[in-house]
C-alpha cells in the first residue's frame, strides 16, 4: 500500500496514485499508477534527465484533480547548488495531462537528454487488491512517429494508451525522448497528453458521451466552483470545522463519476484506491448523509440503483428479484465472469436501505415525482425482504452466499471475514441475520407506509406496512435483547443463539427507530460508555471482546461514517450530549488529517496517542467518511425536513463558537428555514 510520500489526484473513477517525484513504478499488489475503470492504463512513468532520476523538493496538492512536482536532478546527496530545475505539472481529468518545465539556472548553455519511460501492465484493479496478476491476453506496443500506442487486448475486451505530446520526441516501445540544448536562465517546455480508451464494439470509447464535468483544467476548475457555489455557505468562529466542511464539499465532488449506464449524470464512487466505482451500501449512505448539502447526488443513485435492481435468481451474482445492487465492475475479471460483479448482489441492507433513501430525499425535496416514478421498484425491493431475504421463514433478514468461490461471507456493512462472532471468539455457522439490517427493515416499512398513503394511492398497503413493521420491532426487541447485559446482540446464528458481543451496531438501530424507548437510555449509556467509547469516537468492537483489536478492520477500530450515524441515532431518541460528544470526537480527529477524515482509524485511547492512528490500508478519500461532518453538522444543528424553525437543545459541545448555515439555494423549497439558521453553541451552553 503507498505510504505517506504519495501522491493521489482523482476524477472520478480515474485516478493517479504516484510518488512524491511524480514517477510511477507499479508492482502487481500496489495500487500505484494511473487508473480508469477498474483498469490501470499506466504501470510505469519515469523521467530521468540525462539519465538520472529526480529528487523531490516538494510537491503541490493544487486541487483534487491535479499536483505540482518541484525536483532536481540526481539524488539527495550531490543536488545542492543544483543548477536545474524541473516542474511537473499534472492534471487528471478522464485521462491526464503533464506539462514538463526545465529551467536552466547556470552561467552556462548546456545539452540534456530527457526521458519518460512509460509502459502498462492494464492490471484489473481486482487482481492488484489479491496480489495476483494472471493475465490471459495480448499486450502490444507500437511506437509512431509522434505518439506511443501501448495496448491489451483478451477476446472483445480491449484496452489502450495513448501517449503523445506538443513537442517533436522519438518515441520507442518502452517510452519517448527529447534531446534539447538550453541556454543560460532559458526555460523548456513540454505537454504530454496520456489519453485511455475502453474501446467496445466498433472500436469506439465506451466512455463516449459520459463525461458530466468536462476533461481541460479550466471545465474542472469551473465545475468545482459551481459545487460548492450550490452547497450552504458554512460560516463559523471554528476554523477547522469550517476547513473540514470544504474539504468535504470538494472531496465529493472529486468521488463523482458517471456510470457506463447512465450517461452524464453522476453518483459517488465509494473509495480511493478499491472502491471507485458503484456501491450500493455506500452510495445510499452517502447520499443520506449529504442529502441537505448536495441533494442532487440522491435523485442520479436512487435512479441508477432501481434501473438495476435484480430481475432473476442468479446464484453467481447473488441476484434475487427486487435486490439492489451491491457492487458494480468494469474490468478484465468481471468482463470474463472470473469474479460476480457485474453487478453484484451481495449485500443486505442495500435494499432496505433504497427504501429509506427515497423517503428521506423526498423529505428534504419535494420531490413527489421520483416517489411515484420508483413506486415499482419500492414495492420490488419490500417484496425481496419479505419473501426472498427472510431465509428462515421467521420474519427476520438472513443472509448466506450462493456463490461460495467469489461471493462475499458477510453481506452486512461489516463485511470481513471475522466481523461476526460470538462473545467468546467463534463465528456462528450460516445464514446469519445482523441487528442493524433489522432496523433497516423496520425504517422502510414506516417509510414506505406513509409514501403508500401520500403518494401511491394506497391506504390499504400502508397499514399492512405499518402492522407488519410494529410486529417486527415487537419480536426484534425480544430475541435481540442480550438481558444480562443490557444491549442488543450483533446477529442471530440459524438457531436464534445470539452473538452476544458489544458493537456500535447498536447506535444504527437507534438511528432506524427500531428500539424500544424503555432500553434507549442503556444503548446510549454503553456507546459512548468505556468499552466502546475511545475519545476520538465509537469503536466498532467493544474493548474487552475477544476479537478486539484497535487496528482489527471490523473488530476495534472507528469508522467516521458509522459514527455519524450513532450520532444521527442518539439525537433522534434525544440524547443531545451525547451525540454531540460523539461528533466531537470525530470532527476534533478530522483535523489531525487535513480535513479529509480515512475510511477508518485506530481504536486506540485518546490519552494513548496524540493524534488518531490512521489504518494502514485505509481508503482516502472515501465516500462516507467525506459525507461524515456533513451528517455530524446536521445532527448537531438539530435539523429535520419539514422543520418550521431550527429546534436546538442546548446540550451541544462547547468551544465551536458561532455557526451560521446560510444561502441554500431556493430550489430546496420546504427547508429554506436552514438557510436563516444561526447558532451560537457557546452561548447555549451557557
Amino acid at each position: 500500500m503507498p505510504g505517506s510520500n504519495t501522491v493521489r489526484i482523482l476524477d472520478g473513477n480515474t485516478f493517479v496514485v504516484c510518488e512524491d517525484t511524480g514517477d510511477i513504478e507499479a508492482t502487481p499488489s500496489e495500487p500505484t499508477g494511473l487508473f480508469s475503470l477498474d483498469t490501470r492504463y499506466l504501470s510505469k512513468w519515469v523521467l530521468t534527465v540525462n539519465g538520472e532520476r529526480l529528487n523531490a523538493l516538494s510537491y503541490d496538492d493544487l486541487q483534487y484533480y491535479e499536483a505540482r512536482f518541484f525536483l532536481v536532478p540526481g539524488m539527495a546527496t550531490h543536488y545542492i547548488d543544483a543548477k536545474l530545475s524541473v516542474i511537473r505539472e499534472r492534471a487528471v481529468g478522464g485521462s491526464f495531462r503533464e506539462t514538463l518545465t526545465i529551467l536552466n539556472h547556470d552561467e552556462k548553455a548546456v545539452d540534456l537528454e530527457i526521458r519518460m519511460d512509460a509502459g502498462s501492465d492494464f492490471a484489473d484493479l481486482f487482481q492488484v487488491k489479491d496480489e495476483i496478476l494472471n493475465k490471459k491476453g495480448e499486450h502490444y506496443a507500437e511506437a509512431e512517429s509522434d505518439r506511443l500506442r501501448l495496448g491489451y487486448r483478451r477476446g472483445n475486451f480491449r484496452r489502450e494508451t495513448l501517449v503523445s505530446a506538443n513537442q517533436p520526441a522519438r518515441y520507442d516501445q518502452r517510452g519517448f525522448a527529447w534531446s534539447i540544448r538550453l541556454e543560460p536562465n532559458e526555460q523548456w517546455d513540454a505537454v504530454i497528453d496520456v489519453q485511455t480508451f475502453a474501446i467496445g464494439p466498433g472500436g469506439r470509447d465506451l466512455r463516449m458521451g459520459l463525461r458530466a464535468h468536462g476533461t481541460e483544467r479550466l471545465a474542472l476548475q469551473h465545475d468545482l466552483e459551481e459545487w460548492i457555489s450550490r452547497a450552504p455557505k458554512l460560516n463559523s468562529e471554528h476554523e477547522q470545522l469550517a476547513a473540514t466542511y470544504r474539504r468535504s464539499l470538494v472531496d465529493l465532488a472529486a468521488l463523482r463519476f458517471s456510470p457506463l449506464s447512465l450517461g452524464g449524470q453522476t453518483l459517488p464512487a465509494a473509495g480511493l484506491p478499491w472502491f471507485m466505482t458503484m456501491f450500493g451500501r455506500d452510495s445510499i449512505l452517502t447520499c443520506l448523509q449529504v442529502l441537505p448539502f448536495a441533494p442532487e447526488m440522491s435523485k442520479t443513485t436512487l435512479r441508477i440503483l432501481g434501473a438495476l435492481q435484480g430481475t432473476r435468481f442468479d446464484d453467481f451474482r447473488d441476484e434475487d428479484p427486487g435486490r439492489i445492487l451491491h457492487e458494480m465492475r468494469y474490468g478484465e475479471t468481471a468482463a470474463f465472469e472470473e469474479q460476480p460483479h457485474s453487478p453484484y448482489y451481495g449485500s443486505v441492507d442495500a435494499t432496505p436501505l433504497f427504501v429509506v433513501l427515497l423517503d428521506e430525499y423526498e423529505r428534504w425535496s419535494g420531490d413527489g415525482a421520483l416517489v411515484k416514478e420508483l413506486e415499482r421498484e419500492c414495492r420490488a425491493a419490500l417484496k425481496w425482504v419479505d419473501d426472498y431475504a427472510d431465509l428462515l421463514g421467521n420474519g427476520y433478514i438472513w443472509y448466506e452466499r450462493r456463490n461460495t468461490d467469489t461471493g462475499l461471507e458477510n453481506q452486512c456493512w461489516k463485511d470481513s471475514w471475522d466481523s461476526i462472532s460470538y462473545a467468546d471468539g467463534t463465528l456462528p455457522p450460516f445464514p446469519r441475520a445482523t441487528c442493524e439490517v433489522q432496523g433497516y427493515a423496520y425504517d422502510a416499512k414506516m417509510r414506505a407506509a406513509r409514501m403508500a398513503r401520500e403518494f401511491w394511492g394506497d391506504p390499504t398497503y400502508a397499514d399492512q406496512l405499518e402492522r407488519e413493521a410494529a410486529e417486527l420491532k415487537r419480536r426484534f426487541n425480544n430475541d435481540w435483547w442480550v438481558a444480562d447485559r443490557g444491549f442488543y446482540a450483533l446477529a442471530l446464528d440459524p438457531d436464534g443463539r445470539q452473538c452476544d458481543v458489544l458493537t456500535s451496531n447498536i447506535g444504527h438501530l437507534l438511528w432506524s427507530g427500531i428500539v424500544d424507548d424503555e432500553r434507549a437510555p442503556k444503548v446510549a449509556e454503553h456507546l459512548v460508555g468505556p468499552r466502546l467509547w475511545s475519545g476520538w469516537g465509537v469503536r466498532t468492537l467493544a474493548e474487552g471482546e475477544v476479537r478486539y483489536n484497535p487496528i482489527g478492520y471490523h473488530n476495534g477500530t472507528i469508522w467516521p461514517f458509522d459514527n455519524s450515524f450513532v450520532a444521527w441515532g442518539l439525537r433522534r431518541y434525544g440524547f443531545a450530549e451525547e451525540a454531540a460528544t460523539v461528533a466531537n470526537g470525530i470532527l476534533d480527529a478530522a483535523t489531525y488529517f487535513e480535513g479529509r477524515l480515512p475510511e477508518a482509524f485506530g481504536g486506540y485511547q485518546r490519552e494513548l496517542t496524540k493524534f488518531p492512528v490512521e489504518y494502514p490500508t485505509a481508503c482516502s478519500p472515501q465516500a462516507w467518511s467525506t459525507g461524515a461532518p456533513l451528517l455530524l453538522l446536521r445532527t448537531m444543528l438539530g435539523l429535520e425536513p419539514h422543520d418550521k424553525h431550527l429546534a436546538v437543545d442546548p446540550r451541544l459541545p462547547v468551544g465551536m463558537g458561532r455557526i451560521e448555515v446560510l444561502d441554500i439555494p431556493g430550489r430546496w423549497g420546504r427547508v429554506d428555514a436552514f438557510a436563516r439558521g444561526r447558532l451560537d453553541l457557546d452561548e447555549l451552553a451557557d
